[in-house]
């Protein structure tokens, strides 16, 4: 059995940026009761670009930085919960705008953690030889579901998108990719909820909170056991983008006082699926995270569904 690895990642957010202050003119709130509730400063709003347009442009960055022709691609697998159109998928949409030939092309919805489920099921097919080289996405149009009179939400979420080709390790070689750990508590599934023909997103916020501050730090170590690195050897730790109160507990439980921590929410705000690649994306590109470097990517919520491996930056 061969492995996989993330050879190049990419992101792309729309240039609209709204601020606290924006929102506090549209409802009852302002920058401390957010910042202190959320840790979110700002966030990225989708005007006239669509999620295939932001998927697309977070693709093709990715594919710039790997210095890949298209036709290198024979897996498309998109992680979104906001998609609009039932068919095509939006996989298949973006690999026909990058001129992909005839790859296997398909979207997951496991919405906050989708981009560790889609990573995850990408790295299965290229263990078991049913493909060689990944283009995995990350995209959110978060601001299609806001209620913008809620307060409890609007302040909360943002769009965005980020990519990450994946290949196939040859036989002998290194994964860069560690076993998933992933599963769900659907019991609690009403705690996030997009439904309707016009979708409008709820959530329980102190219900995941609890969750998420209580039920997950053991499941993050148990991945990074499965992948044989300790707490203490990660040079990174990426989770889902949520809110900075519970991206640091997290952290704090973990037991990693060395690792970058990712805090992309305060400038993103809670991009669902999009928001781990998203912030691995920016890491990377800054130059806070070196080649090679372990790092333990972890989503979780909406279902409440949660999965977590550990990779090695490109």
């Amino acid at each position: 059995m061969t492995g996989s690895r993330i050879v190049a990642l990419g992101h792309y957010q729309p240039p609209k940026v709204l601020t606290n202050d924006d929102l506090s003119r549209l409802v009852d709130t302002d920058d401390e009761w957010i910042r202190s509730r959320v840790g979110i400063r700002t966030r990225h709003i989708a005007e006239d670009e669509t999620l295939v347009d932001l998927a697309e442009q977070a693709a093709q960055k990715a594919l710039a930085s790997s210095g890949l022709a298209p036709d290198g691609i024979d897996l498309v697998a998109v992680a979104t919960c906001t998609a609009v159109d039932r068919s095509p998928s939006t996989a298949a949409s973006v690999a026909a705008r990058l001129g992909i030939p005839s790859p296997a092309a398909y979207d997951i919805n496991t919405a906050c953690s989708g981009f560790s489920y889609a990573l995850a099921t990408a790295d299965h097919a290229l263990r078991a030889g049913a493909a060689t080289r990944a283009l995995v996405i990350g995209a959110e149009r978060m601001s299609d579901t806001i209620d913008w009179t809620d307060r409890s939400t609007c302040v909360i979420f943002g769009d965005g998108a980020g990519a990450a080709i994946v290949e196939r390790v040859p036989d002998g070689g290194q994964p860069g990719i560690g076993p998933v750990v992933w599963g769900s508590e659907p019991d609690k599934g009403d705690a996030v909820v997009i439904s309707g023909w016009e979708p409008r997103i709820s959530q329980q916020g102190q219900t995941v909170f609890r969750w998420a501050t209580t039920k997950l730090a053991p499941i993050a170590r148990e991945a990074c056991e499965r992948a044989g690195v300790a707490p203490s050897e990660l040079a990174g730790f990426v989770a889902h983008q949520a809110n900075l109160r519970i991206i640091d507990a997290i952290a704090a439980k973990l037991g990693a006082p060395q690792a970058v921590i990712a805090r992309d929410v305060v400038v993103s705000g809670n991009t669902s699926a999009a928001s781990i690649p998203l912030a691995l994306s920016k890491l990377v590109e800054r130059g806070e995270l070196a080649s090679g470097a372990p790092v333990l990517l972890f989503g979780f919520g909406g279902g409440l569904a949660y999965a977590g491996q550990v990779v090695r930056c490109p």
